[in-house]
This record gives structure tokens, sequence and C-alpha cells, in this order.
């Protein structure tokens, strides 16, 4: 008899998940809830068709068995055609955003809107010609500065 995986099972385990198809977004943008990033973290690679952000999640994953983590991981979003923000200041390089949420607006013929929600009403709507986004963890963990998880108001 074969056992299911556990979650604990991938606990130290760098994650690397990628999202297909709308049902596979809600996991990646459970993930990356509350990440922090500086405004230069944000790229277009237009050649590539390809938008990324260098962020900094909250390991959700880890639960309350220890001291909260945070890790540095990438988001990409591919087959991009256009990239638009909102109530974001580009210009000021100090800004740092917070990433509340990921939501898929559906098109035509699988195309769509990825929208990435910030705390302070800004967003990024980030149109593709397929679903295509790729979670991936790109340092070892750390003690996250704050040493406690984020919360948010009822």
């Amino acid at each position: 008899m074969t056992e299911d995986a556990r979650f604990e099972d991938g606990a130290e385990r760098p994650l690397r998940l990628r999202a297909l198809d709308p049902d596979d977004l809600p996991v990646i943008s459970a993930l990356v809830q509350d990440a922090v990033f500086p405004v230069t973290e944000m790229r277009w690679l237009r050649r590539q068709r390809r938008f990324a952000i260098l962020l900094n999640r909250f390991r959700w994953e880890d639960g309350d068995r220890r001291t909260p983590e945070r890790v540095q991981s990438v988001i990409s979003i591919e087959d991009v055609v256009k990239v638009q923000s909102q109530g974001i200041d580009r210009a000021d390089k100090d800004v740092v955003l917070s990433l509340l949420s990921m939501s898929w607006e559906a098109g035509d013929e699988g195309a769509g809107r990825l929208v990435l929600t910030m705390a302070g009403d800004g967003e990024v709507a980030v149109s593709v010609e397929a679903l295509e986004v790729l979670l991936r963890d790109v340092t070892r963990p750390y003690v996250a500065p704050s040493g406690q998880a984020p919360r948010h108001a009822d």
C-alpha cells in the first residue's frame, strides 16, 4: 500500500509550482499572499513575453510550528502581451509593495488577464495569451524580520 504525500514532506524543499489552469491559481495566490518587494523588482521582458517579480514571500506552508520565515521567490508570468498598473508610483524607487492576491479574468480562447492586487489599492494587470504562472523559491528561508506572521484586520 502506498501512502499519500504529506504536507510536511516538502517543508525544507524550495517550492516550484506552475499554474496552467484557473483552478491552479488559488494555490499560488495563497502562497504569495503578503509577499513584499521593492517596486524596482517588477520587470516586463517584452522580447521574452514574460513579466517577473522577485519577491520576499512569507512561508505560509510552514504553519505555526516554528519561527516565522520568508524566502525570496520569483513569480514568472508567460505569454504576456500587455502590462498595466494602477495606484502604483513606478517612479518612486523606494516604494515597497505588498502582494495580497492574484486572480484570473478569462478572455477569449484561453487568453485573459492576471490581476495582482497590492495592499493600498494598487494593482498590476497582466494580459496574456494563455495562463502560465510559475512560482519558484530562489534562496533558502530566512527568519522574517518582523518575527511574526502578517495579520489582516477582520
